[in-house]
């Protein structure tokens, strides 16, 4: 076993060849073996016990597990970003020259699994998108965009942009992908590049594979021929992201080929079709994953989630990362919802309906790469057997509704097939057989009946035995380990024939077998493994049907996820009290009685404090003076409210634009193209950035990118450096924002100073009330126009348990600071603009 040129270690390096960088699974009978350093890193990362045949120094390591927890060990080396190669034990023991021989089994790679290629239901996580990114930047020394490609392999859907370096992290982000590719040649400046999306599993292929012409073919292989110009790319501009695709499409055909068919066809990303959000605002405001531990609980996709399918649930993710920013689509979707509403004997029956549609869209995936077992196959025909009452409950309905209901295909013949094939209640697996409904298959039913013993030979046997014994309690039976007997009473031990062969001794009881019964034996043996090949071969059959038939399937399941968000959206905002917003295209933000989403659902009915918000872009610069403000500074002590009030206007908006009814009064929601949320920041200390420079990074990101349509969002900006550096740079920012950008901004502040910038045309003020009462403050959450003049920041500490001498010397120093504090002594005066006020004089 030690020995490295023994015929089986010869097969296990021939595996490794075939796979490097994989941790190659070995079978050997009842076990997955690993050698050498694959049973080093998998015994840290699954806890096995690592051993060796052989002793000394060069003893080979090995470890291993039985083969039925393959499983729960495959999670957990997909989870650490591993690659795994299933190298099985296969039937027919060959040579290592490939000529038969008893002594070896033969043994190939039959799977390989990949972070971004898994496609099992147990390797998934069923409320996100499972990507593959390939990034193709430019060549060294040279200067350009970068090309991206990403796929989701369970549900065939492909994509491909041409995007600039600094947009590259965002995308990587939005995506979340499971495993990143790049050429060998690339792979430290990919991993420098995606540094700062958190080190996502990262492997290299050949540098050929992202050449434009080595793409091309890959594509034409996976497309069918189709024009890539056809597809709307235009070429050359879009060859980097075409060179990442074929990658991707090189990288499928290696590990997973059977995945490359599931692909329909490749399409070109543009940037301004959806609302962008960086990752920074996503995280900010929890759009998709809460602040906790980075699941989905307490984020806003948590509290609009009552979707009845995972596939649903993806999408609902997607259209609340990537909302919507044309109006007519906007107000599509709000139609759909409000007419669902409006209806709710008709939402209830649709989500009946839905509840049993499992996850159709990856259940596909599965029959694609040739893996859908038994169980997969019965819940396709169970999801396909509900299309056509979704199909009828629609009948009546207008408008996107009435749009689904066309595009979904009842694919009544699919379910029928499925259903005359296989019987309720499959194995998971199937090798246990007993799978295929009775009547099916007239040659199936002949080797059940006989696999089964044959009841009526049993009775016309066990009738002639007693006829020629004289014994009346003579009877037939079997059982798996000693197969077919005859059983006789001790008390008839006499009248047992000569040529009946004692068998088994029971008590009370011998049991016997003749030639003709060993003979029904052998052919009931037969029979069975007869019956279980013949129910492979019809599964396969039906596999194959249903993969011919995927696209209408993909189809069905698309409209099924809208279906579900959409009837999920309803419920939501009919049990809620939410209303429908109006979508307009001037820069508008109106919103009244406005709450935050995910406090609301935390909090008991009713308390949550309801605010107004007005706010409107104009042009930067201003011009004279208006009632509605673009730029809201928003002040009051911390606790108060501000970060909250500031983030739920950034919810409305992603809300409204997703399709979906906000927790207000009323709400008109001009469109916004760029939403941007700085609101905390923290170390990175990876790259040796303190919080300030995080902090004036996203700053400086969002000066940089927000345009006139744009929503931003900023909290405490300027607070990690001294407080005139600080302010000094809190002020400059809203001067630039007023001035060049004219968007819509609501500017968080302790810096009391900044409320004379409403001095500025477009600028407002409004504060978050509190009360004192005693030494009590009362945080009364109201927001009202305004400026606070305290920030109530030691009352605050008291509160937090600051001991009271601690707050006692604070109030005196206070105290001591307020009556000293001259802001321009000691400084030269500040250049302020023509008809500005400096906050320094």
């Amino acid at each position: 076993m030690g020995s490295a040129t023994s015929p089986m270690m010869q097969q296990f390096e021939a595996a490794k060849a075939r796979c490097p960088g994989a941790l190659v699974l070995f079978r050997m009978g009842d076990f997955y073996e690993l050698f050498g350093a694959d049973a080093r890193e998998a015994a840290d990362l699954l806890d096995l016990t690592l051993t060796s045949r052989d002793k000394g120094p060069d003893a080979l390591p090995m470890a291993g597990f039985p083969h039925h927890q393959l499983d729960v060990h495959l999670v957990k080396l997909v989870a650490a970003g591993r690659h795994v190669a299933i190298c099985e034990q296969l039937d027919g023991p060959v040579s290592t020259d490939g000529k038969p021989t008893k002594g070896l089994m033969r043994r190939e790679v039959t799977r390989i699994v990949t972070p971004g290629i898994a496609a099992d239901e147990s390797l998934l996580d069923p409320s996100r998108v499972n990507w593959l990114v390939a990034l193709r930047p430019p060549r060294p020394g040279t200067e350009g965009p970068v090309g991206l490609a990403w796929i989701d392999v369970a549900a065939g859907r492909f994509e491909a942009a041409v995007v600039d370096r600094d947009d590259v992290v965002d995308h990587v982000l939005r995506l979340d992908p499971s495993e990143c590719l790049c050429a060998e040649r690339d792979r430290h400046a990919v991993a420098e590049l995606l540094r700062p999306a958190g080190g996502r599993p990262l492997t290299a292929r050949p540098d050929w594979w992202f050449e434009a012409a080595a793409a091309d073919g890959a594509l034409e292989r996976a497309l069918g021929g189709r024009r890539l110009e056809g597809l709307g790319f235009e070429l050359p501009h879009d060859v980097p992201g075409v060179a990442a695709a074929g990658a991707i499409v090189a990288y499928l055909e290696e590990n997973e080929p059977a995945a490359v068919s599931r692909i329909d066809t490749l399409a070109a990303w543009r940037p301004g079709l959806r609302m962008e959000i960086d990752e920074a605002s996503r995280r900010s405001l929890e759009i998709v994953r809460g602040a906790a531990g980075g699941r989905r609980e307490g984020s806003l996709a948590a509290v609009l989630d009552r979707t009845r399918s995972p596939m649903g649930a993806r999408l609902l993710g997607e259209w609340l990362s990537a909302p919507l920013v044309e109006k007519a689509a906007i107000d599509d979707r709000l139609d759909a919802v409000a007419a669902l509403v409006a209806d709710a004997a008709l939402a209830a029956r649709l989500a009946a309906t839905l509840s049993g549609i499992g996850d159709l869209e990856r259940l596909i995936g599965r029959v694609v790469t040739g893996r859908a077992g038994p169980r997969d196959l019965e819940r396709i025909g169970r999801a396909a057997a509900i299309l056509p009452d979704l199909h009828a409950l629609l009948a009546d309905s207008g408008g996107l509704l009435a749009d689904l209901r066309e595009g979904l295909d009842p694919c009544a013949d699919i379910a029928a097939r499925i259903t005359r094939t296989l019987r309720e209640g499959c194995p998971v697996f199937a090798r246990e057989g007993g799978f295929v409904r009775p009547g099916c298959d007239a040659r199936l039913d002949e080797l059940v009946e006989l696999a089964s013993g044959g009841k009526a030979w049993i009775t016309e046997y066990q009738a002639r035995e007693i006829g020629r014994t004289g014994i009346a309690s003579l009877k037939v039976g079997f059982n798996r380990v000693f197969g077919f007997f005859l059983e006789v009473g001790r008390s008839h031990a006499e009248k047992v024939p000569v040529d009946y062969i004692r068998k088994q001794t029971v008590k009370n009881a011998e049991r016997y077998t003749t030639p003709e019964l060993d003979e029904r034996q052998r052919q009931v043996l037969g029979a069975e493994e007869e019956a279980v090949r013949r129910e492979i071969e019809l599964l396969d059959e039906l596999r194959g049907f249903v993969a011919a038939e995927r696209s209408r399937l993909d189809r069905a399941a698309d409209v099924l996820a809208a279906i579900d968000v959409l009837v999920s959206l309803a419920d939501v905002a009919r049990s809620r009290g939410w209303v429908r917003p109006e979508i307009a295209t001037d820069g508008g933000l109106f919103v009244a009685g406005g709450r935050h989403p995910v406090l609301e659902s935390l909090l008991p009915a009713g308390s949550v404090v309801a605010n107004d918000l007005t706010v409107a872009a104009r042009p930067p610069g201003g011009g004279a003076a208006v009632e509605t403000p673009a730029i809201l500074l928003v002040t009051g002590p911390n606790m108060g409210g501000k970060s909250t009030f500031i983030r739920q206007a950034a919810l409305v908006a992603v809300m409204a634009q997703a399709g979906s009814f906000v927790p207000a009064t009323s709400a008109r929601v001009g469109i916004v193209d760029r939403l941007f949320a700085r609101i905390g920041a923290g170390d990175d200390l990876a790259r040796g950035a303190s919080t300030f420079l995080v902090e004036m990074a996203q700053t400086a990101r969002i000066l940089n990118r927000a345009t006139p349509r744009s929503l931003v969002i900023l909290d405490e900006v300027g607070r990690g450096t001294s407080t005139f550096d600080g302010l000094a740079i809190a002020q400059a920012v809203v001067e630039h924002l007023q001035s060049q950008v004219g968007c819509r901004t609501l500017f968080a502040t302790h810096y009391l100073q900044l409320a004379a910038l409403d001095r500025l045309p477009g600028v407002g003020n409004v504060q978050v009330l509190v009360k004192q009462h005693r030494e009590q403050l009362v945080f009364l959450h109201q927001v009202v126009p305004g400026a606070a003049d305290k920030s109530w920041g030691v009352h605050v500490a008291r509160l937090a348990g600051v001991p009271a001498g601690v707050i006692e010397r604070a109030r005196d120093l206070l105290l001591e600071l307020e009556s000293e504090a001259s802001p321009a002594r000691g400084r030269p005066p500040r250049r302020a603009a023509a008809g500005q006020r400096s906050l320094f004089d």
